[in-house]
């Protein structure tokens, strides 16, 4: 990504490029490098084989819709501040 902003700014455009419902992934992909996806419902990398998700973001309107209304950008900006990245760390040893 080249840096940690890159990496947010590709998430937030694949959660908002999601027509419809879905999810924003990063994911650990099979060589062992980080790559951003989206999928659509309740789909996830791990389904089609691209790769094993460590940090997923809702893009449902259940999510964000109650307090953002139809604001999906405001939502996936706000979602920055409550991601723990002791998890996320976590999610990612354990790929390797």
């Amino acid at each position: 990504f080249g840096s940690f902003e890159e990496m947010k700014t590709a998430l937030n455009k694949a959660g908002m490029t999601r027509f419809g419902s879905g999810w924003a992934w990063l994911m650990v992909t099979g060589d062992g490098s980080l790559a951003i996806t989206s999928c659509p419902n309740q789909d996830n990398p791990l389904m089609d084989g691209s790769g094993t998700p460590i940090l997923g973001v809702d893009v449902w309107e259940h999510a964000y819709y109650k307090k953002y209304g139809p604001g999906r950008a405001d939502y996936l900006a706000a979602w920055w501040n409550v991601v723990d990245w002791d998890v996320v760390n976590g999610n990612y040893a354990a790929t390797q």
